[in-house]
């Protein structure tokens, strides 16, 4: 694979900062659990939330996992076999949160249908969660999209902190999910060199968007603050996420858990994003300041994972 001169000097830097001792803190959230994937039989699904786990077992760090239960019902009824999916996740001692029943769009549906859908995505995770002794306390909006009013926006805060919720913003956005599809795809049509050439630009892609972010907080606050990292429970991941995790340690990153995470001074300034796309809360607050303090050489997906994924943008 060829190594862009710009992806060198990314490195460079980041041995500096370890070098320095800088310290850096992450905390790995995972969306769409148990699995989202071209395939969704019950095999595929055990094979990539074992992998997944093994990688976070093998690390010993903390991860949070959001649900969206409509996967556990097969013909309308509860399945227990895909329930015990994320029975493996609380084993391992991870924490789960709500990602809404059917992963339903704020910006497509009532506030009234999209609280409605809230609450049934909680059921069968809250019970879960109970019998190991623990509580639901993190919501994560699907597709990051939050409102377009501040009255929707208003309204969905009051509903989520009345069913006691912290809705769990991400400051590392990328998109993995592309990736992903990209893999899955090429998988599916058995095309192993597109697979390989997929997965040996997916880590640093990856990498050079976490630089992204870093540089993008020291522009709003003068300094890193404590990252959160949106992936997804797929494909891709159940093969790299062991990559991903040496390639943030490498960098001088900890990988702390949620509650840690937002104890960082900068998650307590409000959301007042009122956009369609769903984007980095790093990028809210910049554009609260003023569109000078978006940095604007974000990282692109590659050419030729966008036409493998089938998506027609990021």
């Amino acid at each position: 694979m060829l190594i862009k001169p710009t992806f060198v000097l990314v490195i460079l830097i980041a041995y500096v900062g370890v070098a320095l001792g800088q310290s850096r803190t992450i905390a790995i959230t995972i969306d769409d659990l148990p699995v989202v994937s071209t395939r969704s039989d019950l095999a595929n699904r055990r094979k990539i939330t074992r992998k997944l786990l093994g990688h976070i077992a093998k690390a010993k760090i903390p991860a949070i996992g959001f649900v969206n239960e409509n996967k556990l019902y097969t013909d309308g009824k509860r399945d227990d076999k895909q329930i015990d999916l994320l029975r493996s996740w609380l084993k391992l001692g991870l924490e789960l949160g709500n990602h809404t029943y059917s992963h339903i769009s704020l910006h497509g549906v009532s506030v009234e249908e999209y609280e409605a859908d809230a609450i049934k995505g909680e059921t069968i995770t809250k019970e879960l969660l109970t019998a190991n002794g623990r509580e639901l306390r993190y919501f994560r909006h699907p597709y990051l999209m939050t409102g377009l009013t501040l009255d929707v926006k208003a309204e969905v805060a009051r509903f989520l902190d009345g069913r006691g919720y912290t809705v769990a913003p991400i400051t590392f956005d990328n998109a993995d999910y592309i990736f992903s599809r990209a893999y899955d795809n090429a998988f599916d049509s058995r095309n192993k060199k597109l697979m390989n050439r997929v997965a040996e630009a997916y880590v640093p892609y990856m990498e050079a968007k976490i630089d992204y972010w870093e540089r993008q907080s020291a522009k709003l606050f003068g300094r890193e603050i404590s990252q959160t990292m949106l992936i997804h429970a797929n494909f891709i991941n159940s093969d790299y996420l062991d990559d991903l995790i040496k390639m943030l340690r490498r960098r001088g990153y900890t990988i702390i858990d949620l509650d840690s995470a937002l104890k960082d001074e900068a998650y307590r300034l409000p959301d007042t994003y009122l956009g369609r796309s769903g984007i980095s809360w790093l990028h809210r607050w910049a554009l609260a300041k003023g569109n000078e303090y978006v940095l604007a050489d974000e990282p692109r997906v590659p050419e030729f994972v966008m036409k493998a994924s089938g998506f027609e943008s990021e």
